[in-house]
Formats: C-alpha cells, structure tokens, sequence
C-alpha cells in the first residue's frame, strides 16, 4: 500500500520549502511498505552548515503551516544532517559530503520515490532563496 496522500503532502510540501533555501538533489521515498514507523523519507543536500539549519527551519515552518510539527529534531548541534521525523515523514537535511557518504538513498532504492514538483529540482540563482 503506498503512502498515505497525508504523508504525500506533507514530503511535497517539505520538498519545496528545501527548494525554496537552495537544497539541492531533493528525493522523496515512499518507505511505508518495508517501515512501519514512517511513510516516506525525503532528503536534501545544502552546501554549509548555515545552509543546513536555514533549510530546516523553512521546512518546519511550512509543515507548521500545514499542522504538523517534528516529533523528535536531531543532529541539529553539528548541523551536518539533521533529521526531523514529523511522524508520517522524516525529512534529512545533510551536508552533500555526508550525504554521499551515508547514501541513505542507496538502501532504500528498492522503494518508489515520490513525484516532486517541476520546480523543485530546477536550478536557480542565490538571489531567488532571498526573495522567499
């Protein structure tokens, strides 16, 4: 059974908040059938640790906005991947070496990913993360 339209807009909604602050290589995984404490993971790469905690302080605001709020928020100290878990999502917002380091997608590539948005993905100008 794939994941919950629920948990859909909420990894949509995460996805493009990380875009909104410049994330890059951005996936949602639908993780419901082999996990039964979540639905879906989505992960992003940011350049720096300021970038780290920016992109995940536009991603709790926006699933604020849509009532959820992070049950547990960890890693945030280092600010080399910090994962929040709202429950049906789990959102990790890692430096791009860690990320290439863990390749958390690589265990989960037996999974669907979720569809994102055209724009997620897309590139844009340093300006545009200061207009949102």
């Amino acid at each position: 059974m794939p994941a919950a339209p629920e948990a859909v807009t909420l990894a949509v909604a995460a996805a493009e908040a990380a875009a909104d602050k410049l994330a890059t290589d951005i996936v949602a995984i639908d993780v419901s059938e082999p996990l039964a404490i979540t639905e879906a993971f989505v992960l992003c790469s940011a350049a720096n640790d300021r970038q780290v905690r920016s992109v995940v302080d536009a991603i709790e605001e926006r699933l604020r906005a849509l009532d959820a709020k992070p049950i547990r928020r960890e890693g945030e100290a280092e600010g080399h991947w910090v994962l929040l878990d709202f429950g049906d999502i789990v959102v990790h917002v890692q430096l791009a070496e860690e990320r290439i380091h863990y390749a958390i997608e690589r265990l989960w590539k037996d999974c669907p990913e979720i569809p994102l948005p055209e724009g997620v993905n897309a590139p844009r100008s340093p300006e545009a993360a200061d207009e949102s």
